[in-house]
């Protein structure tokens, strides 16, 4: 069963209540279909036939989830092609939501609507006033802690402009003096996050082998580690966010184009709280503690933990920062041979975890010889 999703229930309010139709309603063709931008599975998407929809996620646990409900998901929609209805439910990073309300406006229809919905303390009323600043005029319902909102019929945007303005918000773009490629939305997008910068610092140089890092983002921890550690021969960098995996590609890309002794790097579109399909000697990790609603889940942190000690070898090394407050203790202490906290710092705690080594079979005692005993008290 789909978890409650007020955003997205309040989303489908205008269409169960008869304020917006449904393109493809009473028999008439929805071969134009409706797009779904940022798309989450949940029960309103059911609760009505929704014929034609297409939907659009790059959060490989919502687009999973969207997958076994049977919708059908876009790997990157036909920028000519024109829909006469798009939903969103806007990001809470500003330049990306505005991004995609640009978008939004692009891909729909002559005569066509918007529709987006946001929670009240995710920036909904900030979302509202950018479409209508977008598109004109909007028609607003209010539920569940939640604002749905929604465009007149459109021909275009109302202000050409300011939408080719917020279409580029979302370019890609050098950052930490070009060293990496990053964009809007993706983890600590535009620096480098501190917490991986100390982890960084205390990578030790005889890390080495096969390497995986977890939650990689954008790809700098995955960077510094072939930097540092010169014996690691293979890494695998493990993403959700497939926006974020795309930029690891390009700034890890000079690895690659090494000689012969470059590392085999390979890129993973990935649910870590999965699990991993193999097994690695070396895993580094600054695991999510939240959602992307920012709410604080520091259970994922923890199932990160247990799937890399599952992944390690016996005497495979586990690299992890966390924030100091986090409760990671016990997991790391049940699932490693030996834990230790390497420093702290600015809030930030560096922990190695070392993957127990099996226990040696014991060896049987040898036959007690009689003959001997008796010989050794003559």
């Amino acid at each position: 069963m789909p978890t409650a999703d007020p955003a997205l229930e309040t989303l489908f309010l205008p269409l169960s209540e008869g304020r917006l139709g449904w393109p493809g309603e009473g028999g008439a063709d929805h071969s134009s279909g409706v797009l779904f931008l940022r798309a989450r599975e949940g029960a309103a998407l059911h609760a009505h036939p929704r014929p034609g929809l297409v939907a659009e996620q790059s959060f490989r646990p919502d687009a999973e989830a969207l997958q076994r409900a049977g919708i059908e998901l876009a790997e990157g929609t036909d920028p000519a092609r024109r829909y006469p209805l798009v939903l969103v439910l806007p990001p809470r990073q500003r330049d990306e939501s505005r991004a995609l309300f640009a978008r939004a406006v692009a891909a729909t229809a002559a005569g066509g609507r918007v529709l987006a919905c946001a929670a009240n303390n995710e920036g909904a009323r900030s979302a509202e006033d950018d479409l209508r600043r977008l598109a004109g005029p909007l028609a607003t319902i209010s539920k569940n802690k939640c604002r749905a909102f929604w465009t007149a019929p459109l021909e275009g945007p109302a202000d050409a402009a300011l939408a080719a303005q917020w279409a580029a918000l979302d370019a890609v773009r050098p950052i930490a003096e070009g060293r990496f490629l990053s964009r809007p939305g993706v983890f600590a997008w535009d620096r480098i996050d501190p917490a991986s910068a100390l982890l960084a610092q205390h990578l030790p140089a005889d890390l080495a082998g096969h390497a995986a890092d977890l939650g990689a983002g954008f790809g700098y921890l995955s960077a510094e580690l072939l930097t540092r550690c010169p014996h690691i021969h293979a890494l695998d960098l493990f993403e959700a966010e497939r926006r974020a995996l795309d930029l690891a590609r390009r700034n890890l890309a000079g690895f690659e184009q090494r000689a012969e002794a470059g590392p085999r790097i390979g890129y993973h579109w990935h649910d870590v709280t999965t699990g991993l399909p193999q097994a690695y000697d070396v895993i580094v990790s600054n695991p999510p503690f939240h959602t992307q609603s920012r709410a604080d889940r520091p259970d994922i942190g923890r199932r990160f933990i247990a799937v890399a000690a599952e992944a390690l070898k016996p005497g495979g090394r586990l690299w992890l920062v966390a924030n100091r407050h986090l409760p990671y203790e016990a997991v790391l202490t049940d699932s490693f041979g030996s834990v230790r906290e390497v420093a702290q710092r600015d809030g930030f705690k560096i922990i190695e975890a070392v993957k127990a080594l099996p226990a040696k079979p014991q060896r049987a005692p040898k036959p007690f010889d009689r003959t001997l005993s008796r010989n050794a008290h003559r």
